[in-house]
């Protein structure tokens, strides 16, 4: 529920502030961004599952997007654009925790209509 409400703050915050990002850094921004959102779906999932442990989430939370930018950013410098490999990568685990995320809602209010 933390990092939900998290996420909800962090959009408030976005679409009130109105930051703009030069183009040359919206390849890293992406990547944290969906590393970021990678930690939350993961922590929504734990929740659901019981085992949420906010020192794992926010130590996953920075030290994804932390490494993702850094990968990025040496993919940057060696021409090869590894941030596409971050993309496909939390992309995936996103969808993944999304569909766990959805079955144990739909466990959940399967139990509380019997």
């Amino acid at each position: 529920m933390i990092g939900f409400i998290g996420l909800i703050l962090g959009i408030i915050v976005g679409v009130v502030w109105n930051v703009n990002i030069p183009d040359k850094f919206s390849p890293y921004m992406s990547v944290a961004i969906l590393a970021c959102l990678d930690s939350v779906f993961g922590a929504m999932r734990a929740n659901l599952s019981k085992n949420f442990k906010l020192d794992i989430f926010i130590s996953g939370f920075f030290g994804n997007s932390v490494l993702a930018v850094a990968l990025a950013y040496l993919g940057d410098k060696l021409g090869v654009p590894i941030y596409l490999a971050a993309v496909i990568v939390f992309g995936g685990r996103i969808f993944d925790n999304f569909a766990i995320v959805r079955r144990l809602l739909l466990e959940k209010a399967k139990s509380h209509r019997r």
